[in-house]
């Protein structure tokens, strides 16, 4: 886990909540908690936020959680170079627009990893970055 990694949506959002699934919040949460360094991106923390108003929770418990992504995380903006790379990313991989950008920001920021559970379990990209979710056994 010395790899330089990027945190998905999912990743946060099942650190924070526990009544949805308290085994994949244990995950989440022993991931975060193990990596020295952690990356993530504005349009992750927009996710995150309507995701979160959508399991209704707490709009100043949202913000606060997000205060707190910002503060323990290298934030990567999204740019018009991150839109252009995820054009790139999503004709050459088939992902959805809005993994594209994920996996833009991941390789504008130099990880080595994504952490998330919605794109191919250990699938390389760019020879650079590594997806992996957390809950595959």
């Amino acid at each position: 886990m010395n790899a330089k990694p990027f945190i998905d949506t999912n990743i946060w959002v099942y650190a924070h909540l526990q009544d949805v699934n308290n085994n994949k919040c244990n995950i989440a949460l022993a991931l975060l908690e193990a990596l020295p360094i952690l990356v993530s991106s504005t349009q992750v923390l927009n996710e995150y936020y309507s995701v979160m108003l959508k399991n209704k929770v707490a709009d100043c418990l949202i913000q606060d959680n997000a205060e707190i992504i910002i503060a323990i995380a290298d934030m990567q903006l999204i740019r018009i170079a991150t839109i252009r790379l995820a054009h790139e990313i999503k004709l050459k991989y088939g992902f959805s627009y809005w993994d594209s950008l994920i996996v833009a920001s991941a390789l504008e920021a130099e990880c080595q990893c994504l952490y998330s559970e919605d794109m191919q379990h250990k699938q390389l990209i760019e020879g650079s970055l590594i997806i992996i979710n957390p809950f595959k056994n």
